[in-house]
């Protein structure tokens, strides 16, 4: 029996229980929680060596535990597991000989049994067979590996407390504070916190390693290798950042680091550090844009990155790709008049173009630009991928192949071989663990016309067994960001699971959603309530006139920004028999003061205290009196993007107008859901919520709950 094949019978183990063996995973819940999920892509410099982070459930089912494996790039042979780590590994990538490196927690097998908590080390896996062995490690954890690719040396990302020169220092300083009972911290400059973690006192420097002695090991003189910081003046709050390239010469690092923008507002802008001595200069700074994603040419010599305009009250972001001389500091601009957002470039094998990602018309594309401006159409970008959002793209080496993750809302993320030249492609993919036979239903793409004459793109997803005769109670399904879009696989929002039990789920992309073009960004700016809300409506009513679509049946929700959007939803129509927000904003000046990024925010939106006028008109708790729908509120309390905040006050002002309502809440979540059991009770609760109000059913509480 093949790895493959022992995965596909594991996860299908739960569902061999009876003749009551449902059709696909997607109708019972634990068998949709123990799915494989694909993450990450790493390509071997001889392109012989395809391989992904998969992650499964562990022996107890508490936590998605990732192992490697191997994909061949031929698309012949069966996908084979490499690694069998009891904590799980991740972040694949290649050194010149062919190692694989990887971080785990997996026990340093050296180390003292009293030694604590293991943290994430890094560890190589020969490129001739054998153990992994374990070659970086330090007592706060590797946050981030890069390796040079001709020759071989690496760099890591660790996080130091200030003021530590090495490793003992960094160590004793995080004792003395631990044996102290210390917890607080002393914030001198915005912002304090991101996502789910507070910041400081430690944070990321980045390491210069070298080159990984051949014989590193636990119990060898060549075991711990030299450590050189090349940020020794990273400080609070950021620190170094994380965003780090390394050239394939070694001689060169480039990183992005956030700088002040005014009294409390943080841009990044593009470094570089000369290793030899640790010199650092300053490669882009645009006061007006924030500057990443460097990735380096071939020969050394330039680099690509991206260029994000600041926001402003009257313009949302603009983006575009910039073409660096690392000699001179010269810049281009590669994508001018491209009106799509591009993301995630790197060169070409022979440096004569990049490729990039970006968002386009319901799909998530891989794009290709010549730098020389030659090409069929004139230097614009070439669109190389047909349907699918793709991700994790790399370059073979030799210049044969680009491999890359595509997903859709009919695949989970799985591998494929992409021609580096051809237009249009629609790849199938190459032998994985990650595969998904039946889905529950069916995909199609549904148009809108908005108000203003605008085309509105939607996906819809039909059940099985929905017609005229048999029309299915509809979800509307409103997407986060908000600057993004319905184009990828998510694992967190699933409509199968729903199609699963006869809805069907409609997920448009209204006005503010990317891959429609500037204007269409702009048509929603500063007026959440406003056009998206109006495309929202105008996407439902199209479906709403499909036979298959009961009309009389119909429910909304979203997460995030979508959040919002249910919410604002629930203040200006009852057309809908339930409402499930989650993670969402309700008091938009109160969000804007407590968000991680309140100057990010309030570039939009204004100074609440002296241009209240789009807080007024865009607040959905201005308007609570007008709801009428039950509404189901899921949050977690260590959401420091939308903080929990925004949910107790949304369930306070439902209860007390004597709205049917519900709040589902995660003490150690954050904005995601991101644990099994968790993830099993937020699916299992919006499920009872919506049988019982939008087909009629007994409210059934969750067992577990």
């Amino acid at each position: 029996m093949s790895d493959t094949e022992a995965l596909v019978e594991q996860s299908e183990a739960s569902v061999e229980q009876s003749d009551d063996t449902p059709p696909s995973p997607f109708h019972r819940i634990a068998d949709f929680i123990a799915l494989p999920r694909l993450g990450g892509l790493a390509l071997s410099p001889d392109g012989s060596r395809l391989v992904t982070s998969v992650a499964t459930l562990d022996a107890e089912g508490k936590k998605w535990q990732s192992a490697l494996w191997e994909v061949d790039p031929a698309g012949q042979r069966d996908a084979r597991r490499l690694t069998r780590g009891a904590s799980g590994e991740s972040a694949p990538v290649f050194t010149p000989g062919g190692d694989l490196l990887f971080t785990s927690t997996r026990p340093d097998p050296g180390a003292a049994k009293d030694g604590g908590d293991p943290k994430p080390a890094l560890w190589a896996l020969p490129a001739d067979g054998g153990e992994a062995r374990l070659v970086v490690q330090r007592s706060a954890g590797v946050a981030g590996v890069a390796v040079a690719a001709d020759s071989g040396d690496v760099v890591v990302v660790a996080s130091t407390m200030p003021g530590a020169p090495d490793a003992e220092a960094d160590e004793e300083l995080r004792t003395r504070r631990k044996d102290a009972g210390v917890s607080a911290l002393l914030h001198e400059s915005y912002p304090v916190r991101y996502w789910d973690h507070d910041l400081g006192p430690a944070v990321p420097h980045v390491y210069w390693i070298g080159q990984l002695p051949a014989e590193a090991g636990p119990g060898t003189s060549s075991s711990t290798p030299q450590w050189r910081d090349l940020t020794p003046d990273a400080g609070p709050p950021l620190g170094s950042g994380s965003d780090v390239a390394v050239s394939p010469d070694g001689r060169w690092v480039a990183r992005s680091e956030d700088v002040p923008d005014g009294p409390a507002g943080r841009r990044s802008r593009l470094l570089l550090v000369e290793v030899a001595t640790g010199e650092t200069r300053v490669l882009v700074d645009d006061p007006q844009a924030d500057v990443s994603s460097a990735r380096f040419s071939p020969d050394s010599g330039r680099v690509v990155c991206t260029r994000e305009s600041a926001t402003t009250y009257a313009e949302p972001p603009d983006h575009t790709l910039l073409l660096v001389d690392v000699a001179t500091a010269e810049t281009r601009e590669l994508t001018p008049g491209f009106d799509r957002w591009p993301s995630a470039p790197q060169f070409s094998a022979d440096g004569t173009a990049v490729y990039f990602l970006a968002d386009d018309d319901g799909r998530h594309a891989v794009f290709r630009v010549a730098l020389d401006g030659t090409t069929q159409d004139g230097g614009a970008p070439v669109r190389l991928t047909d349907q699918g959002a793709y991700s994790d793209l790399q370059v073979a080496r030799d210049g044969s192949a680009l491999y890359a993750l595509r997903s859709g809302y009919d695949t989970p993320p799985v591998p494929v071989r992409l021609d580096p030249h051809a237009p249009g492609q629609d790849p199938a993919a190459l032998p994985n663990p990650g595969t998904i036979s039946h889905l529950p239903g069916t995909l199609r793409e549904l148009d809108a016309t908005a108000a203003d004459g605008t085309r509105v793109q939607s996906w819809l997803v039909l059940p099985e067994g929905a017609d005229a005769a048999n029309p299915a109670p509809l979800v509307l399904w409103v997407h986060g960001g908000p600057l993004m879009s319905w184009n990828s696989w998510s694992w967190r929002w699933v409509p199968w699971v729903l199609a699963a039990r006869g809805y069907a789920v409609l997920l448009p992309n209204p006005a503010l959603s990317q891959g429609f073009g500037q204007d269409f960004v702009r048509r929603g700016w500063g007026e959440w309530g406003d056009t998206p809300y109006t495309d929202l409506m105008a996407a439902v009513d199209a479906a709403e006139a499909l036979p298959e679509i009961d009309q009389t049946r119909t429910a909304a929700m979203g997460g995030s920004f979508g959040g919002y959007m249910a919410n604002w939803i629930a203040t200006q129509t009852d057309r809908f028999r339930a409402i499930v927000t989650h993670a969402s904003l309700w008091h938009l000046d109160g969000f804007i003061g407590a968000t991680d990024a309140a100057y990010y925010w309030e570039k939009e939106f204004g100074d609440p205290l002296t241009e209240p006028k789009r807080y007024e008109q865009n607040s959905p708790h201005r308007y609570a009196d007008a709801i009428r729908t039950p509404m189901l509120v899921i949050h977690g309390d260590k959401d420091y993007r939308v903080p929990i905040g925004e949910g107790l006050r949304l369930w306070y002002d439902l209860q007390k107008r004597g709205i049917p309502s519900k709040f589902l809440y995660f003490p150690d979540e954050n904005h995601w859901v991101l644990t099994p059991g968790n993830a099993a009770v937020w699916y299992e609760t919006v499920l009872a919520f919506l049988a019982e109000h939008v087909l009629g059913e007994e409210w059934r509480r969750p067992e577990l709950l």
